[in-house]
């Protein structure tokens, strides 16, 4: 795994040089402008998810959703999930662009871009303000249809409570509690194209109706890797949350 990630970081830099001489080759300012901002994100995901293997100890761990795995059969599972918290922003867009543009705006909240309200001891001079806090990456990012949008969501840690967690200063982002259940889960490797998530999700949902179970919520795509993890090594997954049979 550790050889893995360093042949990720090696195409993370080649992806870099190679887009960042598309774009300075791109005959329009919006061209290049958005070409950087591709660039500038796509290296935010890598370095993050990275951070575990090529940063400093205290970035080893990258937490996920507490579960149980209740039934397994091949690349399919059936899991119980307890409740947890999450950051959630909602994008209008193509499958794969509101991925980029959800995961700017949560990665800006956890790196500092919140208000966590604090008392200030008495200093010379007197001042009265807010402090931003950071917030650790966990896994997976996930993606999910909601009313014509997609609804973008970076999983908090366990740490965390409603009462604690600090305020997004992005009025576009929203914090909630997603409750416990039963989640079908079919994982794969590979790319993110719309077509092989929607073949996967089909897969899933065949599983689903070969085991009697009953689904009672919009599918989300689960992404753990960067983008810049060979296709082949990724870990990707579709999840349908189904009844509770308990």
């Amino acid at each position: 795994m550790v050889a893995a990630r360093l042949l990720e970081l090696f195409f993370l830099i080649l992806n870099f040089r190679r887009y960042a001489e598309h774009g300075a080759e791109s005959g329009s300012f919006e061209m290049k402008e958005r070409t950087t901002r591709n660039i500038l994100v796509s290296m935010l995901f890598g370095l993050v998810l990275l951070s575990p293997f090529v940063g400093p100890p205290q970035l080893m761990a990258i937490e996920e959703p507490t579960y149980r795995v209740i039934e397994k059969d091949g690349d399919f599972e059936l899991r119980r999930y307890e409740p947890y918290l999450v950051a959630e922003t909602l994008v209008e867009g193509d499958f794969r662009e509101v991925g980029n543009e959800g995961f700017r705006r949560l990665f800006d909240y956890i790196q500092g871009k919140n208000r966590k309200g604090r008392e200030i001891p008495m200093t010379a001079p007197v001042t009265q303000g807010a402090a931003s806090e950071k917030i650790p990456m966990t896994a997976p990012v996930g993606q999910e249809r909601v009313a014509g949008k997609w609804r973008i969501t970076f999983v908090m840690p366990s740490s965390y409570t409603m009462e604690t967690l600090p305020e997004p200063l992005d009025p576009r982002i929203e914090l909630v509690e997603v409750p416990g259940g039963l989640m079908a889960v079919h994982r794969y490797s590979g790319t993110w194209s719309k077509e092989r998530y929607e073949a996967k999700e089909g897969k899933l949902r065949e599983f689903i109706a070969k085991n009697g179970l009953e689904i009672v919520g919009e599918p989300v795509f689960a992404r753990y890797n960067s983008p810049f993890m060979l296709w082949f090594l990724r870990r990707n997954e579709v999840m349908i949350p189904v009844a509770d049979t308990q």
